[in-house]
């Protein structure tokens, strides 16, 4: 097809660009996302395979947990590494907590209720607003809690252990068995089926903190923003409190955490909280994939005409019909103007100083 030219009124010509089919089929077929990228994509959550996988990812976690040696020497032996950390730190506080929150009844039966339930009460909590509101995000922040709690596996199998309530010369007080509360895998009946030597990293600390980041960083009004700040911290004073972790296994906990963010920044190359909102639909996707519209350049000249149709200069006026043209201001002398008729010749004559030719008109006159 050939290219379709047009004339400006500054005698200036430029191509039209060429029809949308012809554009089209210069451009070329649309690019196929990789497989890579097609799993990369954000995709609308699916209800049962999320049940599904929390609950098998948990049964699995629990699993590998308990299942991980507990060696009690090794696990007493480096719990006395941490105090004696701490103390050359001067921020051996565990104890001083511990006993302090313990003549609260009150409190520490409500702190105790809190370890056991919270921990997971909170976190599914987010899980399904997210699944709700955010399903665009959704996946991201998922997989960072996966992957965070994957790595604190690693933690537990290589670095056993054991609690501060479990060091019986360090005289910590166990909350659970002193006021017969329910709930902690810890202590108690339920302590057998357990692995009592998995303290580092604190997923209690992990877990919690993931909430609270994805609560400040998601939720609209302050006063939720400001209770997701604040559940991070209310967790690192319960478990302090109720004798289950050193301080230090907080931060092995927030250890835990930053791999797992960034797992989920290098396998979705942005930030989980800067991914779209919401899923775009299928057909929007499938529309143009791989390749972005772009609006034709605005252009300074005027418009064109249609394909096919020329344009010709405005024809000079005909002095004949519309009278000469004024004369511009810096002329010396205006112009003489034509004239015709006997009238007209007698009056030019005497400019012209012929003196003959005047008196043969004035007789031509006389005769008339």
């Amino acid at each position: 097809m050939g290219e379709a030219i047009s004339r400006t009124p500054e005698h200036r010509t430029a191509a039209l660009p060429p029809p949308i089919e012809e554009r089209a089929e210069e451009a070329g077929p649309p690019v196929a996302p990789t497989r890579l990228a097609r799993l990369r994509a954000p995709r609308r959550p699916r209800l049962w395979f999320e049940i599904l996988l929390i609950a098998v990812s948990y049964w699995t976690y629990s699993l590998i947990r308990n299942a991980v040696p507990a060696h009690k020497d090794t696990a007493l032996r480096n719990a006395h590494w941490i105090w004696d950390a701490e103390q050359s730190l001067g921020l051996a506080v565990e104890r001083g907590v511990n006993h302090g929150v313990d003549s609260v009844t009150w409190l520490i039966v409500g702190m105790n209720y809190y370890y056991a339930t919270l921990h997971f009460v909170v976190t599914i909590g987010v899980l399904v607003w997210l699944y709700r509101w955010h399903p665009g995000r959704y996946a991201a922040i998922r997989l960072v809690l996966f992957a965070t709690t994957g790595v604190a596996l690693v933690g537990f199998f290589f670095f056993p252990l054991a609690p501060p309530r479990l060091m019986p010369d360090m005289d910590f007080i166990d909350t659970v068995l002193v006021h017969h509360t329910w709930g902690s895998l810890a202590s108690g009946n339920l302590a057998e089926v357990s692995n009592q030597y998995a303290a580092m990293p604190s997923m209690h600390i992990g877990w919690s903190t993931w909430c609270g980041i994805t609560i400040a960083a998601l939720a609209r009004p302050r006063w939720v923003k400001t209770l997701g700040v604040l559940y991070p911290v209310a967790t690192l004073v319960v478990i302090v409190a109720t004798a289950n972790h050193f301080w230090l296994d907080a931060v092995g906990g927030l250890i835990c955490l930053s791999f797992g963010f960034a797992v989920a920044a290098l396998w979705y190359a942005a930030s989980p909280y800067r991914l779209p909102r919401h899923i775009a639909s299928p057909v929007a996707r499938r529309s143009v994939p791989g390749r972005t519209a772009q609006a034709p350049a605005a252009t300074s000249q005027p418009a064109q005409a249609p394909a096919g149709a020329e344009s010709s200069p405005v024809p000079p006026a005909d002095p004949e019909r519309r009278g000469p043209s004024p004369a511009p201001k810096a002329a010396a002398a205006p112009a003489t103007p034509l004239t015709s008729g006997p009238a007209k010749a007698a009056e030019a004559a005497p400019a012209a100083g012929d003196g003959s030719a005047a008196d043969r008109s004035g007789t031509a006159a006389r005769r008339s």
